[in-house]
């Protein structure tokens, strides 16, 4: 026997598959992407008896090997390439207790393809309760198959499941359903002209789109262009399977499973009468939602406080200790701050997680997809879009990261490349500032002007969102058809272990992916601010010395201002102030804009240190920018350059750490790259109509 064997877990959703890969595996896992896509691929190794050792590939869930996205594709397209690496020795088929009927088809799909199946049963501590009961050793026979039954919950059946895995060259590979009994005529034309190949594989390879080792349909199509038949003959051959298959399970789970409805209660329909009502369904989802980022914001603050001070303390010992041979501002001010730029993300990225996490586990998930559906899908999207689209306005990056769960390719793309538009968190500092500079803290109705502006553009956001999505929808072109299937779930209690896997998996995928990406950047924004040329910055300390109204106490922060100006960040902001003075900008304020591109908050830090407060209290910022001037004497900041000022960072994709996130979920670097120069484009039109609207 092989001491090294490949474990296919394939089943439908929300069958518990997760939870006992899990249980398989531990935490001996790790995720990345199939090669040349973005679908997410999860394996973990598992120690079996006698001394085998499994490798577990966690699937992407699936209904049947009919496939209809780019995630079932993945699994068709695996279980039919022998010759693929990660092809399994044998395929550990996961169903649920309750929808025994439904699992049992993709079951019987996979074992017509003579891999040796396992068929477990999850969720089997439910059973008496719902007053279920199981033939299991009458199942195997009609099956020709081992039948295990599992709790996930309660840890039970895990080590009979290891056992069949390590005895899988003993398990039947004989099929369930004889695919030639569909068209006797058709099949046997197929068989006869592929006589070494297996017949239900031939099958999957004409219907699907997808490719086969040594079969391929352009050479099918030369051999035979009999059987390369219209869509609508494949289709109706396609439905007649389906409905063999079901006879034969009917058949099966009359003799092998019982179930006493009057055991079964009616809390879930109780439940879905509320959740999946198409008003109160909503005012549900919104108090959930409150609850949630309510909670983002008060626990994720203590935390990213704590991660923020650190690294700062950090920085300032790295200034004065480290020895010179090590830069040590490099490190101080380049490195440190891109590490922390990193870390600071990690507890709302996990927190998120958690609530994503329990809402899944729960099966709420499911009920929210399905309430909003029908709203988004006028905008190109889905209902399983709303989450990432909401979870934006605390952080875009576990947002486009929570995108992974929709099926359609297209419509996680517009999810993903619409998603920053949504204000995030870190917007705030720049709204609240250029907020008390141009608008009246005067009340309208009772109701605070100033929190009215910064509503309005919380909505504009999501409606510019919204606008994105529809016009990607009708100029993106896909081969791709969109069915809405959801899993309605029965509700349940989290299991703790998931939850942590979870969160651990996701966090670490961020920070070790992501995160070099992001390192690497603010080590580069870093040397343009550090650095310039000539001798006005080589000899800045003389040049400033010798200014008016230079004093000792202001000498530092006079030449850390002089030191940017003509660094050569700085020399950016020059080179770009003829673009954006039609936006009512100068080129200071073009500074903040391409050094916040490290980070959207920023920005307020930057004209901190540009107009010389250094440290000073936020009001004293606030004062010292209504105070400046051009040459003329006019005001920077007026309400027209104010509002143009908001509407670009509104629009504009202004944060690298996102970019950074939609590279690795795209796994390409076009889509945000088209992304970068959309939005910024869509950003300086929008701030360039809206000051020439408010200075007429």
């Amino acid at each position: 026997m092989s001491k090294n064997i490949n474990v296919a877990l394939i089943g439908n959703p929300n069958t518990g598959k997760s939870s006992v890969f899990n249980h398989l595996t531990g935490l001996n896992q790790k995720t990345g992407n199939y090669p040349g896509i973005t679908v997410e691929k999860k394996q973990g190794v598992c120690r079996l008896p006698r001394g085998v050792k499994a490798r577990i590939l966690d699937l992407p869930g699936t209904y049947s090997l009919n496939a209809s996205s780019l995630d079932e594709n993945v699994v068709v397209e695996l279980l039919l390439n022998k010759n693929d690496k990660d092809f399994p020795d044998v395929a550990v088929v996961v169903s649920d207790v309750e929808n025994l009927k439904r699992n049992l088809l993709l079951f019987t799909q996979i074992k017509d393809l003579n891999i040796p199946t396992i068929l477990v049963i999850n969720m089997s501590d439910r059973m008496r309760r719902k007053g279920i009961s199981i033939d299991v050793q009458k199942m195997e026979e009609f099956l020709h198959a081992k039948v295990v039954l599992v709790s996930a919950r309660k840890n039970e059946g895990i080590d009979v499941l290891k056992q069949h895995i390590t005895a899988y060259k003993s398990i039947s590979t004989q099929p369930c359903v004889s695919i030639a009994q569909i068209d006797q005529a058709y099949f046997s034309s197929l068989e006869s002209t592929f006589p070494n190949q297996s017949l239900y594989k031939l099958w999957l390879v004409i219907t699907q789109d997808v490719n086969f080792a040594r079969v391929e349909r352009k050479k099918m199509a030369a051999q035979d262009a009999n059987h390369m038949r219209s869509p609508s003959f494949l289709k109706r051959l396609q439905q007649k399977e389906t409905i063999k298959r079901y006879q034969f399970i009917n058949s099966v789970l009359k003799e092998c499973y019982k179930k006493d409805s009057a055991k079964a209660t009616d809390l879930r329909s109780k439940l879905d009468r509320v959740l999946t009502h198409k008003v109160w369904g909503f005012v549900v989802f919104f108090v959930v939602l409150l609850t949630i980022f309510q909670a983002l914001y008060d626990w994720s603050s203590v935390p990213m406080d704590f991660i923020d001070a650190s690294f700062a303390q950090l920085s300032d010992w790295a200034k004065v200790n480290l020895p010179s041979w090590l830069a040590p501002n490099l490190i101080a001010e380049g490195v440190i701050p891109g590490l922390g730029g990193i870390v600071i993300f990690v507890p709302q990225i996990a927190m998120l997680f958690l609530f994503i996490a329990i809402l899944e586990e729960t099966g709420y998930m499911s009920r929210v997809v399905f309430i909003t559906d029908r709203v988004m899908r006028r905008f190109g999207l889905s209902g399983k879009s709303v989450v990432p689209l909401i979870s934006g306005t605390a952080c875009a990056i576990p947002a486009i990261m929570a995108t992974r769960n929709i099926e359609n390719w297209k419509e996680r793309l517009i999810t993903i490349l619409v998603t920053p538009f949504t204000t995030c968190s870190a917007r705030l500092p720049v709204y609240l500032i250029l907020i008390s500079l141009i608008i009246p803290n005067e009340r309208i109705l009772g109701a605070n002007m100033q929190g009215l502006v910064l509503m309005l553009f919380y909505l504009l956001g999501f409606a510019m969102a919204l606008l994105a999505a529809f016009v990607l929808h009708k100029t993106m072109p896909t081969n791709q058809t969109s069915y809405f299937v959801v899993e309605m779930p029965n509700y349940r209690i989290p299991l703790l272990k998931n939850i942590i896997i979870t969160i651990v998996e996701k966090t670490k995928s961020f920070v070790l992916e992501a995160g070099k990406i992001i390192l690497a950047i603010s080590i580069l924004l870093w040397v343009l601010a550090s650095n310039g040329p000539g001798e006005a910055f080589k000899n800045a300390s003389e040049i400033v010395a010798a200014q008016e109204h230079v004093t000792d106490a202001n000498f530092n922060q006079k030449l850390s201002a002089y030191k940017l100006e003509h660094s050569y960040l700085g020399r950016v902001g020059k080179g770009i102030e003829p673009l954006i003075q039609p936006l009512g900008y100068d080129w200071k304020i073009g500074i903040a804009i391409v050094s916040s591109f490290a980070a959207r908050e920023v920005f307020v830090g930057t004209l901190a240190t540009i107009y010389n407060v250094g440290d000073s209290e936020e009001e004293t910022i606030k004062n010292r920018m209504a105070a400046e001037t051009y040459a003329d004497g006019t005001p920077v900041f007026t309400l027209a350059s104010g509002l143009s000022l908001m509407v670009f960072y509104a629009f504009a994709m202004q944060c690298m750490s996102t970019l950074a996130i939609v590279r690795k979920e795209t796994n390409s670097w076009r889509w945000p790259a088209v992304q970068l120069v959309v939005m910024t484009g869509v950003a300086y039109l929008g701030a360039l109509v809206t000051f020439q609207y408010f200075s007429l």
